[in-house]
Parts: C-alpha cells; structure tokens; sequence
C-alpha cells in the first residue's frame, strides 16, 4: 500500500474571473471543471488540469469574495510547483512572464532542478520546476487549445513546500504513517541558511515529492487570498483507500472519514503542524458528467447537488470564462 504522488493541491481566491483569465490565459492550463465547493455552495469550486483532468495535474482554487490576503507563517503550504519539460522549456517561461509584467526570480536550483519562482495577482506562491528527463511519476498531457506552445507548456503539479515549526513531526507522520522515503535536503535560494527536507513517494519525481521548511521564527499561518487550503496524495483505488483510512485512525489520527467528492473519494486529517492532508483516489475522475472535448464549459455539479441547480445558480456570482 502506497501513495502514488501528489493528486491535486487547493488554494484560495477573491477572484474567480481573474483567477481564471491567470490560469487558463496566462499558465495555460485547461479549466476541467467548473463546479462548487460542496461544503459551501454558495462559492465556486476551479479545477485547473492537463488536457484530460488526469490526477497529479489538478490545480484548483475555493473562491470566496472579499477574502483578506493571507498572512504568511507556519503550518502551511508555503509554495506549490507547476511542471514543465525541460530548462529550455524555463528560458521561455521567463520570456513571457517578464513580458507580461508577473514578478518573477531568475533560474534557481532546488533539489537539483532548474525552477523559477513567481507569484500570481494575488501572491500566491508558484514556481516553475524543469523535469528535464528525471524519471518518476510521468507528467500529463499539455492542452492543444493552450495559448502556451505544447513543447514548453505546463505539464502537471511538482513538489509542494510545507513551512512548519517543528519539521521533526511532520517527517515522522510523511515517513512513519504515510510511507514516504527521505530523500536527502537542499539549501533554499531564496534564503540560503534555511534547508527544505525532500521527501518522495511511488515512483518519485517532480509530481512525487514534499519539501519541508522549519521556522520556529514565525506565527502560524492565517489563511486568505493567495493561500493554499490543502494537499491531497493519490490513492489508485477504493480498496486501498478504505486501507488508508484503517491505518490513519489506528494511529490515532482524527479525520473525516470517507468522503464521497462525486470526481474522487476522499480522506481528511491533519498533521501535527496543522497541515491540512487529503488523501483522493484517482477515479472516477472529471469525464464521470461530461464529455472529455467540453470539460468546464458549464456549471458541473455532483448528482446529490443536481436537484438544487436553481438555488445554487442564483447565488454564484457571474464568472467570465475568456475563450482560448
């Protein structure tokens, strides 16, 4: 029993129309599905993929309007990596992210790759990470209809960085309860007298790992716009996942139990820093309620939401959708 590499990750905009002009127009990547958050109807649920909506390429974003920035600090997600193929593939990406006036850094090393760290129109934190041939769990397939060329387009989630005050727990429960493998430390560019701690699981790779940065300096997190909520680990299957959860509550861990999210199924609990973790299964996936060539083109929702379509409806805010 094994988790395969990263499913999705989660953050948080004030901007959904924004948002998605960043995403689609700027990144470009694919919007697989325009849906709610099902614990909050009232606000939409973004899912940005590769050209199929495969797992480990999930981008998505909670939207909630008038949210307050978020104030930075332990117990979070501090960074999250998009990956593309290779350091040419960077070189291009650092063209037209200075072309079109997103603050960036130059090429940097972590964990032995090539990266570029940037922020988006509300400070979220993403870097651009090379897989430059790297074995380990593959990338997705780039979207044909991507404003961004397919040789240097944005092919799924690399590793995501946890800051935390106490690295020793979070390792334990990556390693002790969650399987994955030590894999070594590196010294952040950004701050060289900080080292991230690389853990990997499955295969390994860029769309396998966690970096875990310790700042005892800090206050913990307080979420808002440009936060991450969560990261969620790929489960292949049902069985295993139902495994996964007799595992985590025999630990002694509180969680949610098994959650039906209609796309995936999932399990909810926290480490001991207070990062949210999720564990997904990889099916049945975004194509379960639409046709593959039109995911995202209308309000998706699960079949236990479908009979309050009207009321659900009523209460979104317009969301303008720039056509590729």
């Amino acid at each position: 029993m094994q988790l395969t590499g990263i499913h999705h990750v989660s953050a948080l905009t004030a901007e959904a129309s924004r948002n998605v002009a960043f995403y689609t127009g700027t990144i470009g990547m694919r919007l697989a599905k325009k849906t709610v958050n099902q614990d909050d109807t009232s606000s939409y649920h973004l899912f940005y993929t590769d050209a199929t909506g495969s797992p480990g390429t999930d981008l998505t974003f909670f939207d909630i309007p008038g949210m307050a920035k978020e104030q930075e600090g332990v117990g979070s997600i501090s960074a999250v990596c998009l990956r593309v193929p290779d350091r040419a593939a960077l070189a291009r990406w650092q063209g037209r992210l200075t072309e079109l006036g997103i603050e960036h850094d130059g090429v940097e090393e972590r964990a032995g790759r090539a990266t570029i760290a940037f922020r988006d129109f509300e400070g979220q934190h993403m870097v651009l990470v090379a897989d430059d041939g790297e074995e380990g769990v593959p990338g997705g397939q780039p979207w044909e209809r991507s404003p961004v060329p397919a040789d240097w387009a944005v092919r799924g989630l690399g590793p995501v960085t946890l800051t935390v005050r106490d690295a020793g727990r979070t390792a334990r429960v990556l390693r002790d309860i969650l399987g994955f493998r030590e894999n070594g430390s590196y010294r952040l560019p950004e701050d060289p007298a900080r080292e991230a701690l690389v853990f990997a699981t499955g295969a390994g790779g860029a769309g396998a790992e966690v970096h875990v940065v310790e700042r005892g300096d800090l206050p913990f997190v307080r979420l808002g716009r440009g936060s991450v909520h969560h990261v969620a680990f790929r489960v292949p299957d049902d069985l295993q996942h139902a495994a996964w959860l007799e595992r985590l509550e025999a630990a002694g861990f509180r969680t949610s139990g098994l959650v039906d999210r209609f796309y995936f199924h999932s399990i909810y609990f926290r480490e001991p820093n207070g990062v949210l973790f999720e564990l997904a299964t990889d099916g049945p996936g975004f194509a379960v309620d639409e046709d593959p060539e039109h995911l995202g083109e209308r309000l998706a929702l699960p079949p236990f939401l479908e009979p309050m379509r009207q009321q659900i409806e009523a209460r979104l805010h317009p969301l303008e959708i720039p056509r590729p």
